[in-house]
């Protein structure tokens, strides 16, 4: 009988963490190591090359030792827990003892503890490897400081990129299901006059959920499909105004090949919408300009208000999550400008594609 195999593996983005975590230690050893034997080369002339090799290893080895009890041991019990006193003394110990260890062998193999020169004093050799150690202590530390800080901005983007597909997956379920019912009850109508625009109302419905959903789950959509979802929007809220209500669109620009993060640009008809013709019974009307040149995409979008409406801080919630996802998007890439006047509100964004 075979049983599964429950060895735990870690997730690939985690073992490329742990690789570049010892590769980046390995090398630092190694560059210790190297300065070692370049410093105590002149004990080649007073000793054998097997005591120069012993040397130079007993110390990396003490070194290693210390080295990672800080990492592992005085850090995270007091360093981190502000034991600041606790921390301190914990390390000059462990570096008291390396130099007791590493002058008891000095002596033992050579007859005198190894200095910064061939002939240092006693006191001068101690003072040398006591700060000399505190240096090696604390490049370790800073490497292990910037790897941490390292890995938790690696974390930050992925959650970041994880609340931004959050973010575009709210916006795409949030479609006002008002409009949805509004759609449907007007198409319900015309289907019972066997009017001729019901199909072309059932085409653009399903061109518009089928960019919902499918379209918009990659991080990029040909532009001309989002302006498509616009145009379709546009026309089928068109049912629910009032005839009165002027709607013009002008687009001049050649969108062939140039790409746009999905539903990006909703947010600013959803707002003209919502806040302006929806509440403007009499004499409401919108404006939609784009263009694209060299690649700077600009939407101008105006719609008219009620003068009765409160003006409240620039935009809701849509345009309050349009500005995070253009931040997070399009960082030095882009220009929200959003003008509130008494009887206008015009929504200016600049986007460098």
């Amino acid at each position: 009988m075979d049983f599964p195999d429950k060895t735990l593996k870690l997730p690939f983005s985690q073992r490329r963490v742990s690789l570049k975590y010892a590769l980046a230690h390995g090398l630092y050893w190694v560059l210790i190591t190297g300065f070692f034997l370049y410093e105590k080369r002149y004990l080649i002339y007073k000793a054998s090359m097997p005591y120069f090799a012993t040397c130079v290893a007993v110390r990396i080895l003490l070194l290693i030792v210390i080295a990672y009890l800080n990492l592992h041991w005085f850090l995270p019990r007091y360093l981190l827990q502000k034991r600041y006193l606790a921390y301190s003394t914990a390390i000059l110990l462990s570096v008291a003892g390396y130099l007791v260890t590493q002058s008891l062998f000095d002596y033992y193999l050579y007859g005198f503890v190894i200095g910064p020169m061939r002939n240092s004093t006693l006191m001068e050799s101690l003072s040398y490897n006591f700060f000399s150690t505190l240096w090696y202590l604390g490049l370790m530390l800073a490497l292990k400081l910037s790897m941490d800080w390292y890995g938790q901005q690696l974390t930050i983007q992925k959650i970041t990129v994880e609340k931004l597909h959050a973010e575009v997956n709210f916006l795409r379920a949030q479609i006002n299901p008002h409009f949805l019912f509004n759609i449907l009850n007007n198409l319900y109508a015309l289907t019972l006059k066997q009017s001729s625009l019901a199909p072309d109302i059932v085409l653009k419905l399903s061109e518009m959920m089928e960019y919902m959903l499918y379209d918009s789950n990659d991080e990029k959509v040909l532009l001309e499909k989002e302006i498509a979802y616009l145009n379709n929007y546009i026309e089928l809220e068109r049912l629910r105004l009032s005839a009165d209500a002027v709607i013009t669109q002008d687009i001049d620009a050649d969108l062939n090949g140039y790409e746009i993060a999905p539903l990006l640009l909703l947010p600013l008809l959803e707002n003209a919408f919502k806040h302006g013709l929806t509440r403007q019974l009499e004499n409401s009307w919108l404006k939609v300009h784009i263009t694209l040149n060299k690649a700077i995409l600009k939407v101008v979008i105006a719609n008219s208000r009620p003068a009765a409406v409160a003006r409240k801080s620039k935009g809701g919630i849509g345009l309050s999550n349009l500005r995070k996802r253009l931040e997070l998007l399009y960082p030095d890439r882009h220009q929200l400008e959003l003008n509130d006047g008494e009887d206008i509100f015009e929504a200016r964004l600049t986007i460098a594609l």
